[in-house]
């Protein structure tokens, strides 16, 4: 198996809501400095309701000495608004985003002057320059609202050819669709690091929540182990960790260019995975 040791990880957080949360944040950045993340991203809410605080969360990443890669949604937005969010971060010193499409808030119908996270990318390009990391999302198992896969591959080769510099993708549990999905879009003439993003099993009822609402696949025979222990959370725990370490152990075994944790604003199980993975020290 290739090591994980000298493998690129980040690490997604969401701004927190309160003071409390903030502070507990800052303290979790500082635990996973033992992994020696590349970056932390930092989500942005619904038609950009949560742009405050994710500017926040971003400055307390970089003021802590670490790379912060906003998230940014277009949808919704003007191209004014998006140039003077990427200038508020020009002046912060972040060169790295994750361009998204994202979703409208609530009782929101107008999309704005963006409807596809390509248009974004091929807007901060012509205006911008070359001087930005662009990361962008991609769905092994497909797009949710997305109807049929070859329209799914091809978006993405979309936001590839507007200026995409890698990507991160939505969390799976399936290996298969990981590797299917690069093979795919590499036929397409896509050739930027696909990075798997990873869901650690921080809280069984949560994570099935999400994929459902998403329409990833958790296996049959993990769903009933995990439903199978109901409340023994050490029991819960620790066959998380076994099937998420052996998902990391397949994929790196297997050539994925780095690992992205969705840690939940959380460290323990990011943290022991990647000890086990060999990443610590």
């Amino acid at each position: 198996m290739a090591s994980a040791h000298d493998l690129p990880v980040s690490v997604e957080f969401f701004p927190p809501n309160t003071p409390v949360g903030s502070e507990k944040l800052k303290t979790v950045v500082q635990e996973l400095a033992a992994i020696r993340p590349e970056y932390f991203s930092v989500t942005y809410g619904a038609g950009g309701s949560t742009r405050e605080k994710t500017l926040a969360t971003v400055r307390d990443i970089a003021a802590a000495g670490f790379e912060a890669a906003p998230h940014l949604s277009c949808v919704g937005s003007t191209r004014a608004g998006i140039a003077e969010i990427l200038a508020t971060y020009r002046a912060q010193g972040i060169r790295r985003i994750v361009a998204l499409r994202g979703d409208l808030p609530s009782g929101m119908a107008v999309a704005g002057e963006f409807r596809y996270a390509s248009e974004l990318i091929r807007f901060i390009r012509e205006t911008q320059g070359p001087d930005w990391t662009i990361e962008v999302a991609a769905y092994p198992e497909y797009h949710p609202e997305q109807r049929y896969a070859r329209r799914d591959l091809q978006h993405f080769a979309d936001k590839v050819q507007a200026g995409a510099n890698s990507a991160i993708t939505q969390f799976f549990f399936n290996p298969d669709a990981y590797f299917h999905f690069v093979d795919e879009v590499r036929a397409l003439g896509v050739n930027v690091p696909i990075v798997p993003g990873i869901m650690p099993f921080h809280n069984y009822a949560k994570v099935a929540q999400f994929a459902q609402r998403d329409g990833i696949d958790i296996p049959r025979w993990v769903a009933m182990k995990m439903e199978g222990f109901m409340d023994d959370a050490a029991s819960i725990r620790a066959f998380g960790l076994d099937v998420v370490t052996r998902l990391c152990e397949r994929l790196i075994a297997g050539g994925a260019p780095g690992i992205h944790f969705y840690a939940l604003n959380q460290s323990g199980l990011t943290l022991e995975i990647c000890r086990r993975l060999g990443r610590m020290g």
